[in-house]
Order: C-alpha cells, then sequence, then structure tokens
C-alpha cells in the first residue's frame, strides 16, 4: 500500500478513533478510590489482613541497597488477582488510563525493608514468600500478618492525581496457604548457580516467558549466579530484561538479509502515537519522542514541544540512554521481535508522539504493547526512506526541519540529499 493510502486508511480506522482518549482530562479514579477505601476498612482488622490472593511483588528503590520489598495483593477481588498484573492482557482488553489506576490502586502493598544482597538461600519468611509468589505462575493465596494500620492516603487532587498508589502496610509475616505451581524452565534457572542472569533471562525468554514474567522473577533475586543474586528494584528489573533481551534478538539479527523496502507502521494507545519506519541497511535503532504541553511528561502548556531522542548503530549501546529512558528499550525490544520473527535487519526510526490525552503516567508497558501490535497490520511502504520522511512530515506534531535538527537518522538522510545536489 502506497504511503499516501496508508494514511487515509489511518483516518478512517473507527478502531483508532475509539482508542482515543478524551479530550477533557478524567478524575473519575478518585470515585473509585473510595470504594477502595471502603473495602479495605471492611477486611482488615485485629491489624491482621487474612486470606489475601498475590498475583506479584514490588521492590522499591528509594534508599538502595536497604530496601522496601513487598508482596501486592487485591482485596476483595480474589478470585481476579491475575487481572491486577501488569501485562500485555491490559492492552489486549483495551484498558484506559483509569482501568490502569484503577488496578494499581486495588493493591495492598504488603512490605519489609530488606537488604538486597545475600538473598540466594531466602526461601524462608518473608522474603522466602516474596519469592514463591514471584516465581509462580498463578497468583497465590497467602496470609499476610500486619505490623500496623495500613496507611492509606486516597486524597487526590489534580496536582498528584498522575501517580496513585494503593495503602502499604508492614508486614509482621507472610505464609503461603498453598504450594504454589512453579513452571520446570524456572526451576533449572533457580538450580544452577553458576548460570549468569543474562543467559538465564534469555534462556526464559527462548522457552515463551514473557518479559513481564521474567522481570518478576529478577526483581525477586531468583536468577544470576548464586552469590551475586540480589533484589532488584522493579522499575530496573523492567529495563535491564528489555535491555537483556533486545540485545540478544539484536545479535541473532547480525547476518540477517535487510528489509527491501521502506515500511512505515502506525499504532495509537492512551494518547501516545507511534510511527514505526523500517528501511533497508544494517541495524540502527533511533526513538525520537514528541511531548506536547499538557501531556503528563511536558505539564508546562507554555513550555511548546519537548523533543527527546536517544539511537544505536549496528554495535548497539554501550551505556544507558541519556533522554528517553525505559521507553527507549520497550520499543527497541517490539521492533527487534518482529525482525527476528522476519529474520531481517533494518535501519529504524520510531517517532512517539505523547498527546494532552496522555493525562497519567501508565508505565512503559504501553509503549511495549503498542509498538508490539503496530506490527500486526499491513504497512504503508515508500520508495526511501527520505520520501518517507517527506510523506510522514504532515502527520508529526513538528516540522521535518525540527525533527532533523534532533534525529541523527533524519540529518543523515538531510546530508545525503544535500551532498547528491
Amino acid at each position: 500500500m502506497r504511503l499516501d493510502e496508508y494514511f487515509e486508511e489511518i483516518e478512517r480506522d473507527e478502531a483508532a478513533e475509539r482508542r482515543e482518549l478524551v479530550k477533557k482530562k478524567s478524575y473519575a479514579i478518585t470515585d473509585y478510590l473510595e470504594d477502595v477505601e471502603h473495602e479495605f476498612d471492611r477486611r482488615v482488622s485485629d491489624d491482621a489482613l487474612l486470606g489475601s490472593t498475590s498475583p506479584t511483588i514490588f521492590v522499591g528503590r528509594s534508599s538502595y541497597p536497604n530496601v522496601s520489598t513487598g508482596v501486592l495483593s487485591p482485596v476483595g477481588n480474589e478470585k481476579r488477582a491475575a487481572d491486577f498484573e501488569t501485562g500485555g492482557h491490559w492492552y489486549d482488553r483495551n484498558f484506559s488510563i483509569e482501568d490502569v489506576f484503577q488496578h494499581r490502586t486495588g493493591l495492598v502493598n504488603s512490605t519489609q525493608r530488606a537488604a538486597v544482597d545475600n538473598v540466594a538461600d531466602a526461601w524462608n519468611g518473608f522474603l522466602g514468600t516474596q519469592r514463591e509468589v514471584a516465581i509462580a505462575d498463578k497468583p497465590v493465596d497467602v496470609e499476610i500478618g500486619l505490623d500496623g494500620p495500613l496507611d492509606v492516603d486516597f486524597e487526590v487532587s489534580e496536582q498528584d492525581v498522575s501517580s496513585p498508589t494503593g495503602p502499604r502496610a508492614q508486614a509482621k509475616s507472610a505464609t503461603l496457604t498453598e504450594n504454589p505451581h512453579v513452571p520446570q524452565p524456572v526451576k533449572k534457572t533457580l538450580e544452577d548457580d553458576d548460570w549468569h542472569a543474562a543467559g538465564a533471562m534469555n534462556y526464559l525468554y527462548n522457552r515463551g516467558f514473557d518479559v513481564y514474567d521474567i522481570n518478576t522473577i529478577l526483581s525477586a533475586g531468583a536468577l544470576g549466579e548464586g552469590a551475586n543474586r540480589r533484589l532488584v528494584p522493579t522499575r530496573w528489573s523492567i529495563t535491564a530484561v528489555d535491555d537483556t533481551v533486545g540485545k540478544f534478538l539484536r545479535g541473532g539479527l547480525r547476518n540477517a538479509t535487510s528489509v527491501d523496502k521502506t515500511e512505515v507502521y502506525y499504532n495509537e494507545y492512551l494518547g501516545n502515537k507511534f510511527w514505526i519506519v523500517l528501511a533497508p541497511g544494517s541495524w540502527e535503532f533511533e526513538l525520537v519522542e514528541f511531548k506536547a504541553p499538557g501531556s503528563v511528561w511536558n505539564p508546562d502548556p507554555d513550555r511548546g514541544m519537548w523533543i527527546a531522542a536517544d539511537r544505536e548503530g549496528y554495535e548497539g549501546r554501550t551505556s544507558y540512554v541519556d533522554e528517553t529512558a525505559g521507553a527507549y528499550y520497550a520499543a527497541r525490544l517490539g521492533v527487534l521481535e518482529h525482525l527476528d520473527e522476519h529474520d531481517r535487519q533494518a535501519s529504524v526510526l520510531v517517532c512517539r508522539h505523547v498527546t494532552p490525552d496522555y493525562w497519567g503516567p501508565t508505565g512503559v508497558w504501553q509503549v511495549r504493547e503498542t509498538v508490539r501490535d503496530a506490527f500486526a497490520d499491513e504497512p504503508g511502504t515508500a520508495q526511501s526512506f527520505g520520501a518517507a520522511l517527506r510523506e510522514l512530515g504532515p502527520q508529526l506534531p513538528v516540522s521535518l526541519a525540527r525533527l532533523r535538527r534532533k534525529s541523527s537518522l533524519a540529518a543523515g538522510v538531510q546530508s545525503q540529499l544535500a551532498e547528491f545536489g
């Protein structure tokens, strides 16, 4: 399909229109929080939370290496506990920002403080229960004894609605009330104390585990050489797995044939619009983000469009990205999975437009899933990378001249055209 026809098709895509969030910011989440607080009050008594079901864990990063480590469990929704774990199923079900916040605020975080090291043999007590929750293949029934009342603070305003969380509680104890089922590949990584964490991550990925499962297992200190196993803050583990698996996939494409034509893919979700350009050539990748005034990461309406970019060449990166953080690794993974599936490499430009409809941060999972799903439809095609940029220009929230000033890939095309002339 020619690129101009592709743009027309996108404009007629009613499904995309339905995914577009309403223009007016919504704070309906505050009504939901009142119901959640009432449920907590009803279920918690005598400093004990009984009969909960935990789908996942959380490891904080504040005060590292002595961190807050917790078991997350919904209260009043035990039968739907799996729904509360972040994953691709949120995208499949077309979760709104409100839906994401509801599922996050509906989780009690029962915590203890712990040093991140010397956890290889921590299979008893609170850390042991937490690890069992992390490695199980479905939510696990637990009994949590609380050391004091829940810290419930649901006073949400326009200023802090961007990051609501569920209540916290200091945990005296956490005990499994059932025997969790642990998949055999996970058992294998646990039993091998000489297996580097990166190799274990890639092994699990190749056995069909998605990155969501792997980063939870890594976070619980259950991967890597025995003596070096550590609790890994959840935020760090997400990026670590995206980066590690991405490097593995990129390595497998070193000798792959290049794509034979320039393709443009598009997808949008939760007020984020993605344009993905695959052009013939050896692997290189760049993410350029346009963050609109009034969006969650650029809240000042008078600031103007904020542009961030990071890139890598054929050999990849040796340092963490400077400007686009975890979104870079999540987007790169989605692209590499597509190229790996077709055994192709390409020169790749991803443009992300963060619109004002993205009024609250939901996490990089939405970047990963939106990029992944972009490849489910047929792309538009162009004669060259430069031609694709010229046709894409009117769809972007900035001029091509401004894009070229920020994007190394776009500037390279401009340089080549100037030399040709």
